[in-house]
């Protein structure tokens, strides 16, 4: 399965991607918005890793572009922060199907994109 990585930070990109792949998924990472939004116009990912705070750009609007050119993706959310804590983030974008801090478990994001892209 495809799954695109937005992140930041390119070395826990890296160490979400290789995990991916151990587990036979393709897995691409975007470091902005403008990178993810144009892997999104090439390629259809049914699970996008996304982190909520990106330095260039805007986590909402890959979720948008998203949800606008593949609407059966879904996004899990991650984030160091406490931005949108109270889970407001499932009001703001229709795609998201989960929030969990950035530290999370390489296996156990990878059972969340395989949990997730059965409903896809």
């Amino acid at each position: 399965m495809n799954v695109l990585i937005v992140q930041n930070k390119a070395s826990l990109g890296q160490l979400w991607q290789r995990h991916l792949q151990r587990h036979g998924h393709f897995a691409d990472i975007a470091l902005d918005q403008d990178a993810a939004t144009e892997k999104l116009s090439e390629r259809f990912y049914p699970i996008i890793i996304l982190d909520v705070v990106l330095e260039n750009g805007s986590a909402i609007a890959v979720a948008d572009y998203a949800s606008y050119r593949h609407p059966d993706a879904r996004v899990i959310f991650v984030t160091n922060t406490s931005f949108f804590s109270d889970g407001s983030i499932f009001q703001l974008c229709s795609n998201a199907c989960a929030f969990v801090p950035s530290a999370t478990q390489p296996d156990d994001l990878t059972a969340m994109v395989e949990h997730y892209a059965k409903a896809t």
